[in-house]
């Protein structure tokens, strides 16, 4: 590779993450906790592509650069006039800055599975796809494979952040709990976002009115339980009542 030519695919974003994080740490950014923690995510989901762990490694590679590029843009937007970012991303970006690192993360985590996820996985499922059930359901498992890689970097995302963070007793004491409870949020998330895909693209059949309608739903829902989860209290207890996931209605 010259000098003059950019990585593509998951290494074209590992770097473009690099650029959004290493400024953050410099400054001591509570944004870096979750620009650091989607940094790892997105390394673990590259080597998992490389060790062959997709049925179609390729279309994975495709979306994680349209998903990353969701949250980019989103970062860049919010940089340049806050009001210009997506809805969920300005309530997550503008959280208070005192907030525990995992708090931080979870807002992150939250904003981008529930509003940018739907829309990264339509970006690489054309129409002519949901027509070829062989490949939709292609599609559908390895969607549920990246839960495997998430779930296996919980534990040590949560070692990361403890180590950033001063624990309380209780902390300390709920830390079991709150590793399988992260685990079983994002799985009902993204079960949640499978079926939010489905309706967006019935939508994006409908006309483009039709889908900017509903993807100004999913906003709307996906910026709620943002909100939720910044009213005063412990944020994984409050996931616990009200699921981490968001459900568009039936048109």
């Amino acid at each position: 590779m010259t000098g003059s030519e950019v990585p593509s695919g998951v290494g074209g974003v590992l770097g473009r993450l690099a650029a959004v994080v290493e400024p953050l740490e410099a400054a001591g950014d509570p944004l870096r906790y979750f620009a650091a923690t989607y940094a790892r995510t997105t390394r673990a989901v590259g080597e998992r592509i490389t060790e062959g762990g997709f049925e179609d490694g390729d279309w994975v590679d495709r979306w994680d650069v349209a998903f990353a590029e969701l949250y980019l843009d989103a970062y860049e937007a919010y940089r340049r006039d806050p009001a210009s970012a997506p809805w969920p991303w300005r309530l997550a970006f503008g959280a208070r800055p005192d907030l525990p690192p995992l708090a931080h993360v979870l807002l992150g985590i939250n904003a981008h599975v529930n509003y940018d996820l739907p829309q990264a996985l339509l970006a690489v499922i054309d129409v002519a796809d949901f027509e070829r059930p062989g490949v939709v359901s292609r599609r559908e498992r390895d969607h549920r494979r990246i839960d495997d890689v998430l779930a296996a970097r919980v534990g040590a995302e949560d070692r990361v952040l403890r180590s950033q963070s001063v624990l309380s007793a209780l902390d300390r004491v709920l830390t079991p709990l709150n590793r399988a409870a992260s685990r079983r949020f994002l799985r009902e998330a993204r079960a949640k976002v499978w079926h939010n895909t489905r309706e967006l693209h019935t939508a994006r059949v409908a006309g483009a009115d039709a889908y900017a309608q509903r993807l100004g739903h999913l906003e709307v829902l996906s910026a709620a339980r943002i909100r939720d989860l910044l009213a005063p209290g412990q944020v994984l207890l409050k996931l616990a009542v009200a699921g981490f996931g968001v459900t568009l209605p039936p048109e």
